[in-house]
C-alpha cells in the first residue's frame, strides 16, 4: 500500500466510524475544501509569509488534504495518476525554455 492509499484509507475509516459519509457527497466536500483553503488563507491574512503561525498552517493544510482525499475517494480517482496527468499536461503548457523564471500564465507565454 502506498503512502497515499495508506491516508486515503485512514481518512474514509475516520469518517465511516463516525457515520459522517450521509454528510459527504462531493459537493459538500467540494464546498468544505474551500471552506478550509480560506482557512489557510486566514494564516496569512496581514501578515508577511514568515510570520504564519506554522502549527496553524499544517493544521488548515491537513484539513485541505483531508477533503481533497475524501473527494477523490467518492470517485474512485487515483491520486497520484491524476495528479501526474496533471504535471504532464502542465509541462506540455509551459515548457521551461518560456517558462522558467516567468510568473505569466501559459497563454501569455
Amino acid at each position: 500500500m502506498t503512502d497515499i492509499e495508506e491516508l486515503q484509507q485512514g481518512i474514509v475509516q475516520f469518517t465511516e466510524e463516525r457515520d459522517w459519509d450521509q454528510f459527504h457527497n462531493p459537493k459538500d466536500l467540494a464546498i468544505a475544501l474551500s471552506v478550509e483553503a480560506g482557512e489557510l488563507l486566514e494564516c496569512f491574512l496581514w501578515k508577511k509569509p514568515e510570520e504564519a503561525k506554522i502549527e496553524k498552517v499544517k493544521e488548515e493544510l491537513a484539513d485541505v488534504f483531508n477533503y481533497a482525499i475524501l473527494i477523490a475517494s467518492k470517485y474512485n480517482l487515483n491520486i497520484k495518476q491524476i495528479v501526474l496527468d496533471k504535471l504532464a499536461r502542465n509541462a506540455e503548457k509551459y515548457p521551461v525554455e518560456k517558462a522558467k523564471g516567468n510568473a505569466k500564465k501559459y497563454n501569455e507565454l
